[in-house]
């Protein structure tokens, strides 16, 4: 038994291991499917052209391509892809320009790793871009490349256009199934959810609900901005999904509901999953919900729910409902464009972050000149990838670019050192790039394992190293996931020290505001106003639950501010008894006097002004005077387990 102690006292901390467990998720096999062309198909072409380093580069921008291949909808796919590489062209003509002049190569680096950094903040496509404008840059100014100039930009846009290309195959048979199949994941989500009701699953179905519901919105009213005046199609589809609003809202009242009397009947979560298939298949032949006869205030909430949104499924004229977008649609393109040129120059962590990218690329490229490294470009480009022009643990994806690239690097070696150049790189490339989508899906550590040998066969192309390329590109990655990590993490104290504690106190204050909407007075003449002010509530807590899976992977001192998860949850159950409290008003129930419902917004006041002030968790033991058998009990009650969250018991 003591062995087994010894043993647990030597095993590594979990932050550190956090992200070297493959995450469960499913082959993309269409991805690996297309991977696998893109990148191989070039390289076919080049030697049947007898221009080896043409197809070489060819890959190397289809590469950029599958990397930046994430998203579901085709149209935000477009965007995805093709927008990067007019910033990877940009990057790798810079890089090409100073290639072979030092110091001035330096510079230039630094200044587009500045503006790199700066523009991560505005978006996915943006820090993809980022990424590609600094990415290239880099390759260009570290790599020969063919003559003249335009050659190299040239032939990485058309791998990344290979890439659009094969991805947009399947668009004039699958238009519109993306969106469909993310409304039809609300929809099934919902069902999950009706299913757990009462039962401790409840919260984790909950939370599969808000992802669903989030990531649907984003490809609907993307979709919805590109449109001109009121398409059908996207408007019946909008419909469709706002009324999975009113289901969810009824959800938490369901809950409680089922925690008293008994689990819901299997004919709610049925009928969900049937309007869930007819939204997937496009089809409007919805049955009437054959539902038990409601009694109870929550019980009438899910059949009236229900109902509603059977009949807009199989409604075909979206223009007889009332179609606003809930969370509001995008601006125009110009005034988003607008909003952040403005937003990137007037950020304070834009600057900071654009500064600490700057500061790393210009060491690591300052240090290749001053000591001579061969093929010096691996060094930055490991930077690169680390520092990955977006907001996240810079710790933790150094860590694990580190043990990624030491799993690559054993697989390129069995490559460079067995297998013959030439014609045999065709299907080693067809079976090394299948495994880049095949591994990203598992996480950051493997994603980086998968890419490893890809390059290194590519650059080996270019420059015929052979074996001689793997060890010094694994002293390469570790000077330069040590630059990343004193340079870009140690020396910013915002790196290590996290916000979560200010973060939590903001969705704490948010909730006493929802609080504040829903018991108000004139809180029945904006329904629609409140439904919105949720759906922001839930979608900021879910950005507070991704930060602090992020603390998970940080070493201490940021890493024990991740035990106030406790009060993550909390704060969203209050929120769901807010929910639960309204929707039984709504439908019968006895509103409370207002001064319960105040004196639950004022607790949660000074619980966000505690948070905002206090490094750790105080117990707090709160009374909460009010009707026992109202309908804000339960609320008094998640309010009560919120403030009774004990700081030293989590330390």
């Amino acid at each position: 038994m003591a062995r087994s102690r010894g043993a647990g006292r030597l095993a590594p901390p979990a932050w550190l291991t956090a992200g070297m467990r493959p995450a469960p998720a499913p082959v993309p096999w269409a991805a690996v499917l297309r991977a696998s062309v893109a990148l191989s198909a070039p390289l076919a072409a080049g030697l049947a052209l007898d221009r080896p380093a043409y197809g070489a580069l060819v890959s190397m921008g289809a590469l950029s391509g599958v990397i930046g291949d994430t998203a579901d909808a085709y149209r935000m796919r477009v965007l995805n892809i093709a927008v990067p590489q007019l910033f990877g062209a940009v990057g790798v003509t810079l890089g090409t320009l100073v290639f072979g002049y030092g110091w001035a190569a330096v510079a230039v680096l630094t200044c587009v790793a500045l503006v790199s950094g700066m523009i991560s903040s505005i978006g996915a496509v943006a820090s993809v871009s980022g990424l590609l404008l600094l990415l290239n840059a880099v390759v260009g100014a570290g790599l020969p490349m063919p003559d003249p100039w335009w050659t190299a930009p040239l032939l990485l846009a058309l791998g990344g256009l290979v890439v659009l290309a094969l991805t947009l195959l399947g668009w004039p048979l699958r238009r519109a199934a993306p969106e469909r199949a993310a409304v039809a994941a609300t929809y099934r989500a919902v069902a999950d959810l009706y299913e757990a009701a009462g039962t401790s699953a409840y919260d984790e179905k909950r939370q599969a609900v808000t992802a669903a519901l989030n990531h649907a919105y984003d490809l609907v009213l993307a979709r919805r901005a590109r449109q001109h005046g009121r398409a059908p199609a996207p408007v019946r589809l909008l419909a469709r999904l706002n009324v999975v609003v009113p289901l969810v809202e009824a959800a938490p009242a369901a809950h409680l509901r089922a925690r008293v009397v008994g689990p819901l009947s299997p004919a709610v979560p049925a009928a969900v999953r049937d309007l869930a298939d007819a939204v997937e298949e496009g089809r409007a032949d919805v049955p009437e919900p054959d539902l038990p006869a409601p009694e109870r205030p929550s019980e009438k909430a899910v059949d009236h729910a229900l109902r509603h949104a059977a009949g807009v499924v199989r409604e075909t004229d979206p223009e007889r409902h009332d179609v606003d977008d809930r969370l509001g649609r995008p601006a125009a393109l110009r005034v988003r464009i607008r909003r952040n040129t403005r937003a990137v120059l007037l950020s304070g962590a834009s600057w900071r972050y654009g500064l600490r990218l700057a500061l790393c690329i210009g060491l690591a490229q300052a240090l290749v000149s001053l000591v001579a490294v061969p093929r010096s470009y691996w060094v930055a480009l490991t930077v690169t990838f680390v520092m990955k022009p977006d907001f996240g643990s810079v710790f933790s994806r150094a860590v694990l670019r580190a043990f990624g690239t030491a799993l690559g690097l054993l697989l390129a070696a069995l490559v460079l050192a067995e297998v013959p150049r030439g014609w045999w790189d065709v299907p080693v490339m067809m079976v090394l790039a299948a495994l880049i989508p095949a591994f990203s899906a598992k996480g950051y550590a493997f994603q980086t394992a998968a890419i490893t040998p890809v390059i290194l066969l590519l650059s080996d192309v270019l420059n015929h190293q052979g074996f001689g390329l793997v060890l010094p590109r694994l002293y390469d990655s570790l000077i330069g996931c040590g630059i990343a990590l004193v340079a870009g993490y140690l020396l910013w104290p915002e790196s290590w020290r996290t916000r979560i504690g200010d973060r939590l106190a903001d969705a704490v204050s948010d909730t006493a505001d929802y609080v504040a909407r829903s018991f108000s007075p004139d809180g029945d003449a904006g329904p629609h106003a409140r439904l919105r002010a949720r759906r922001a509530l839930y979608r900021d807590l879910s950005t507070v639950r991704s930060e602090f899976q992020r603390a998970l992977t940080e070493p201490p001192p940021t890493g024990p501010r991740a035990a106030w998860w406790p009060l993550v949850v909390a704060v969203e159950r209050i929120a769901d008894a807010t929910t639960a409290a309204r929707i039984r008003i709504d439908h019968g129930a006895p509103a409370p006097a207002p001064e319960e419902a105040a004196e639950v917004e004022r607790e949660l006041r000074e619980l966000a002004a505690g948070l905002r002030t206090d490094d750790t968790l105080a117990e707090v033991r709160t009374e909460l005077p009010g009707d026992e058998n109202g309908v804000l009990e339960p609320l008094r009650q998640e309010v009560r387990a919120a403030r009774a969250i004990a700081g030293p018991d989590l330390r």
